[in-house]
């Protein structure tokens, strides 16, 4: 479990640690306006595009040999990236960067969704998960600031080695190779259309960002995506081996949770953009101390964590859910009345630690409802597929909200989140949260099913 979640911090933390070193890789790299997003946008189309494909090949081939292969190629691509001498070799490096996260991160959260079956300690075990996932954005931040200040912004980059040779070295000894039953093969058609559709929107979500939704190839990659979507469903209804069996999508729990996590992403990651922005340019701090102002924004995360399990467990997950979703929307709508001459304690940190603590409570719930019922055959599928509805979510609040101006935008996400808590109240089943139990899974029982023994 330290492992798991050491390895997901650093995943996530490379969501945000490049943010405040660009200037510097601009300066040294010789980066056009124009290319410099790219340093971001290219960890995030891999990441993102790769998701589903990257987790179904878990189930199949074998979970802890998927994210071990992940693992060593982010590992690769983070020396890459910190010997870069062009710009071209850094986004090459940030793509595979995001692939190998693309790989890693899914077959993490499944091999903890396999290894704690039970309801309470599934529920502590991504609470914690995802607690630490969310440090690792907000640590980014502030780790980014302190090595590009004290030290060179290719130190960003090659912090991640020891923590990749740990997990290579320690791993394999502690968790055993879990795959879904039986000897299916990839479903190559629906990988491919449902890769290129995410690939498509993506990158359109990412372009709209930058040019604006008068771009017609970001409105294109986005109808193009749309396309793939369709074409994906219909190769689904008649493929033998779906890549996505008609069951799992069959899942009204994880159908809402997703849904929630889609419209709860896209205020976060908007919140986050507008508001260190705020901070900089309006309120005067300079990147590093921006990166502190942070901080409390972890604490926040972890209190909520703390209280998240217990109070779903308590309440159950739709009400734990719908309280957690209240108290983002209260930290959202404070926040956006940050303007020129307040002061961080009396106003920037009233609403950061609220939010954060709604952040904190929301999380580990949101994955537990997204992976319920998930066995052997499908846990990578589950995992890969709530993740990716974060990047999602996040491409779309960036590229939508974040053009709306600081106010408004996170007055919008309030919006958004608002809009998940009816979906919940209204659509969440009563009981959802809790993992199907099958013989021979989780900590108790066989993680692989027999096979013939291999040469």
């Amino acid at each position: 479990m330290i492992v798991l979640c050491l390895v997901q911090f650093m995943l996530v933390l490379d969501d945000t640690v490049v943010n405040v070193a660009l200037p510097s890789i601009r300066d040294e790299l010789g980066f056009s306006a124009s290319g410099l997003p790219w340093v971001v946008n290219a960890y995030f189309l891999a990441f993102g595009g790769l998701l589903l494909l990257c987790g179904r090949m878990a189930d199949l081939l074998g979970r802890r040999r998927v994210f071990l292969i992940g693992v060593a190629l982010f590992g690769a691509a983070s020396l890459a990236c910190g010997l870069a001498q062009e710009p071209w070799q850094l986004v090459i490096g940030r793509f595979v960067q995001g692939a190998g996260s693309a790989m890693a991160s899914p077959a993490a959260m499944s091999m903890i969704t396999l290894l704690y079956p039970g309801p309470q300690e599934r529920a502590k075990a991504l609470g914690i998960w995802g607690g630490i996932a969310a440090l690792g954005g907000t640590s980014g931040l502030v780790l980014s600031g302190a090595l590009t200040d004290l030290v060179s912004w290719r130190g960003i980059f090659l912090i991640n080695l020891p923590i990749v040779a740990v997990a290579l070295a320690v791993l394999p000894r502690l968790v055993p190779e879990s795959r879904a039953p039986g000897r299916r093969r990839l479903d190559v058609p629906g990988a491919v259309l449902v890769t290129g559709a995410a690939v498509s929107l993506v990158y359109g979500l990412l372009r709209a960002g930058e040019t604006g939704w008068s771009d017609p190839i970001a409105i294109g990659a986005v109808v193009f995506s749309a396309a793939l979507a369709v074409a994906f469903l219909v190769a689904e209804s008649r493929a033998a081996a779906p890549l996505a069996p008609r069951s799992f999508l069959a899942s009204r729990t994880r159908a809402v949770a997703n849904g929630a996590t889609l419209l709860f992403s896209m205020a976060m990651y908007a919140m986050s953009f507008l508001l260190m922005i705020q901070i900089q340019t309006v309120l005067g701090y300079s990147p590093l101390l921006a990166g502190i102002a942070y901080l409390p924004y972890g604490a926040g995360i972890l209190a909520g964590m703390w209280l998240s399990s217990r109070i779903s467990l308590r309440i159950g997950t739709r009400w734990a859910l719908l309280l957690a979703f209240l108290v983002n929307i209260a930290g959202l709508l404070l926040l956006a009345g940050v303007a020129a001459g307040d002061s961080y304690a009396a106003h920037v940190l009233p609403g950061m630690l609220i939010l954060s603590l709604g952040n904190g409570l929301s999380l580990p719930v949101m994955a537990v409802a997204a992976v319920e019922g998930t066995t052997e055959e499908d846990a990578g599928l589950g995992s890969a597929l709530f993740t990716s509805v974060q990047q999602i979510g996040g491409a779309v609040g960036v590229a939508a909200l974040a053009i709306m101006g600081y106010s408004a935008g996170l007055t919008a996400g309030a919006v958004c989140v608002a809009l998940g808590a009816v979906i919940i109240v209204v659509s969440l089943p009563s009981h959802a949260g809790g993992p199907r139990q099958t013989a021979g899974h989780g900590a108790g029982g066989r993680s692989e099913p027999p096979v013939a023994p291999r040469p």
